[in-house]
């Protein structure tokens, strides 16, 4: 999936690969609602994903009424940034860090598309 349209489960579970953890942490449950993310909630909970604003340096602006966008640079390689957008600051900022480590795809299993 391109990187820029991540949300939801798919952009939990790829944010948590970026971090270099193992996909064995994850749980995905077959419920009556379909297969469900039972990991961190990046996304959704500043307690989860601020901490990776934070650590990453991400910055973030609000241009639009319905859109943020977040920017970041990835230090590995080269300080080559990266500017997403979302329509909430956490899923922008988000965006950015898994583009920064994952590239602008990102390969997610078929359960959680």
């Amino acid at each position: 999936m391109k990187t820029s349209e991540l949300q939801g489960a798919a952009l939990d579970w790829a944010v948590h690969i970026a971090q270099g953890l193992s996909e064995e942490d994850f749980v995905i449950v077959d419920s009556l609602y379909g297969p469900q993310w039972r990991g961190p909630e990046y996304s959704t909970s500043w307690q989860e994903g601020g901490p990776i604003i934070e650590r990453e340096v991400i910055s973030l602006i609000h241009p639009k009424y319905d859109c943020w966008t977040a920017h970041c640079y990835d230090k590995t390689l080269d300080d080559e940034s990266y500017t997403l957008d979302g329509p909430t600051p956490l899923i922008a900022a988000m965006r950015c860090f898994v583009a920064s480590r994952l590239g602008d795809e990102a390969d997610i299993p078929e359960e959680l598309k």
